[in-house]
């Protein structure tokens, strides 16, 4: 297994699953930070977005490989962060109207968030 595949899954595999059970244990908190996005100050959004941004950058000029599944999965993952920044920073307006969205599926993307964590350490471990 490639190096930088491991060593990006370990770090991404604990992120999805500890903001996946955060989205359940603290649910008010995260509805609340979705509901109140569309107030932030302009300079925090395009900051998260630079966030975003920068760590699909920092992975996928590190790791851009497809050839086993869990190297696939790595390279999507950089790839929906370099999305996620790149539209917050482009689109900001019309990411932040899909917060409403947001809220009514909470808990399907703490179960997502879960699985892909899960399915990580699967991968990096069977």
């Amino acid at each position: 297994m490639n190096e930088m595949t491991s060593f990006i899954a370990k770090m991404m595999a604990l992120y999805l699953l500890v903001t996946g059970i955060g989205f359940f244990v603290s649910r008010e908190f995260y509805l609340r930070m979705i509901n109140d996005a569309q107030s932030e100050h302009p300079i925090s959004i395009n900051l998260s977005g630079m966030v975003h941004f920068f760590i699909g950058m920092a992975i996928l000029l590190n790791h851009f490989y497809w050839s086993t599944h869990l190297e696939v999965a790595v390279s999507l993952i950089g790839m929906a962060f370099l999305l996620k920044g790149g539209l917050l920073i482009m689109v900001p307006g019309t990411i932040l109207k899909s917060n409403q969205f947001s809220m009514k599926i909470l808990p399907l993307s703490g179960i997502g968030f879960i699985a892909a964590g899960l399915y990580l350490i699967w991968a990096l471990y069977v």
